[in-house]
């Protein structure tokens, strides 16, 4: 993948992001990307309480890849570094 299509990947996926940060901030937390692979797996981090919320695999798997995938259907994968 070249640089530009990273970078335009990343704009689409922060766009989708914006869609499900409202339902995590109600419950004091966020996420932040960290990188986007060369196989597309894209990397975040869970902040603020849903880094140790119980919940955070269902929300990754229910809110995040869904709403990632359906705006960027490049994303093979979103994996968390922490959690």
């Amino acid at each position: 993948m070249s640089d530009q299509e990273k970078v335009q990947l990343l704009l689409q996926v922060e766009s989708a992001l914006d869609d499900i940060r409202p339902h995590l901030a109600v419950d004091g937390g966020d996420v932040q990307v960290i990188d986007l692979t060369e196989e597309y797996v894209l990397m975040i981090k869970w902040l603020g309480n849903c880094e140790n919320c119980s919940m955070s695999m269902f929300t990754l798997k229910a809110g995040i890849e869904e709403s990632v995938r359906k705006l960027v259907p490049k994303i093979n994968r979103i994996e968390p570094i922490n959690n």
